[in-house]
């Protein structure tokens, strides 16, 4: 990808800034500042976010912050004062406010596309939990049920996300929501179970004022997707699971190991996860993206961050562990079909073999990737797509 701006481009396959032809040499971390600056254009980048993406968990103060933005300002020509490339919103961060066009390096100038208009609403459970919903896109309704973890308004930044939303909400009137506990909904909540995940979907589907539609469930999504389903099969035209299960980590445990190692990664969010240092909320990065990149490590563990809080992360967490749709499952009368990455870590493959053996007349689709949330880049998005594609073209024609 090349970035390209006011006589500059940021090269980032050759690792070189060029202005007006030539290379200007600059140091590693006034390259990776110029690369987060770019790509978050949209925004405001904090000085603790770039501090995180330049450093790493390197310590170092405020003032190499600054030294750098400077240096990244002569090098491409904008003399700070007039600040007509990067600007600083004093207290926050910087933004560049340059215009800007991305260029794949084997292909034609393009500018980056704008994300499509989105209506955030709101409506509120039968327990008085306050719920953000969304709707993107025109068309065929499509409905994701939420999962692990989401924010309706920092998930059109981020590059977990992004590209999910843009391809379906091209394709479909998407509609997602913010979980209890995460995101634009409320996060101070005393009910927080399975039953009460499903009862929000509930919710939000007839909020939007949706009567038939096909639902997509990502992860634990999935057997809140199923339950519904099997509340309301005129409503399901098509299920879709993707990386799902049947039981949560707890319940499928075989051997007293495997529920000790259940129990430890919950108990890891009760102690790890609302301290400064990543580490802990890296143990779920891998988990989601062992493939990723470096840039995608940072974005879900920022995701992760804004989304919900350690308290919240821990609850989540401790239900998943004892889902359990196994019962359900054989009652799905939806069209279904179950797609997994086939070389995800905890042997996810075998829950969606499992799936795919309980509900009735379902189809497998194994995926050539380890990550869980697949990335832009990842060879079995395009796969993912295609399935899709294929498999709710007749929902779309019912629309």
């Amino acid at each position: 990808m090349v970035f390209e701006f006011a006589g500059g481009e940021l090269d980032l396959d050759r690792y070189e800034l060029r202005r007006d032809g030539q290379v200007v040499r600059v140091e590693p971390q006034v390259f990776d500042l110029l690369a987060v600056l770019l790509r978050l254009r949209q925004r405001v980048v904090s000085k603790e976010e770039l501090l995180d993406a330049v450093w790493g968990n390197r310590f170092v103060t405020e003032s190499a912050l600054t030294s750098r933005v400077k240096a990244a300002r002569r090098a491409i020509g904008d003399d700070g004062r007039g600040q007509r490339l990067i600007r600083t919103v004093h207290g926050r961060g910087y933004q560049f406010v340059g215009t800007v066009i991305e260029r794949a390096t084997a292909g034609t100038a393009v500018s980056a596309p704008a994300p499509p208009s989105q209506q955030i609403r709101f409506c509120t459970a039968r327990d008085g939990t306050r719920l953000g919903y969304a709707l993107t896109g025109a068309g065929a309704p499509l409905v994701k049920a939420a999962n692990w973890l989401s924010h309706l308004d920092y998930d059109w930044e981020s590059p977990v996300w992004r590209h999910w939303l843009g391809e379906l909400s091209s394709r479909f009137q998407l509609l997602r929501y913010d979980e209890r506990g995460c995101g634009l909904s409320d996060w101070d909540v005393e009910r927080f179970a399975f039953d009460d995940w499903v009862e929000d979907l509930e919710t939000v589907v007839d909020a939007a004022g949706l009567q038939r539609f096909p639902l997509l469930g990502i992860s634990q999504g999935g057997p809140v997707a199923i339950a519904y389903a099997v509340r309301h099969p005129e409503r399901v035209s098509h299920l879709v699971l993707l990386g799902s299960f049947a039981q949560g980590r707890r319940k499928r445990a075989t051997t007293q190991e495997e529920a000790q190692l259940a129990d430890a990664r919950v108990e890891l969010v009760r102690l790890g996860w609302g301290r400064p240092d990543p580490t802990y909320r890296a143990t779920f990065v891998a988990r989601f993206l062992p493939e990723g990149t470096q840039e995608q490590w940072r974005a879900f563990d920022e995701l992760q961050r804004r989304s919900t809080s350690a308290a919240n992360a821990w609850r989540f967490l401790d239900a998943f562990a004892d889902i359990d749709v196994a019962d359900l499952a054989p009652r799905v009368t939806a069209p279904t079909l179950v797609l997994c990455a086939r070389r995800e870590p905890d042997s996810l493959f075998e829950q969606s073999r499992t799936l795919a053996a309980l509900i009735p007349g379902s189809r497998l689709v194994s995926l050539d990737s380890a990550n869980h949330l697949l990335p832009e880049q990842d060879p079995a998005w395009p796969h993912f797509l295609s399935e899709i594609d294929a498999f709710l073209g007749s929902a779309a024609e019912e629309g």
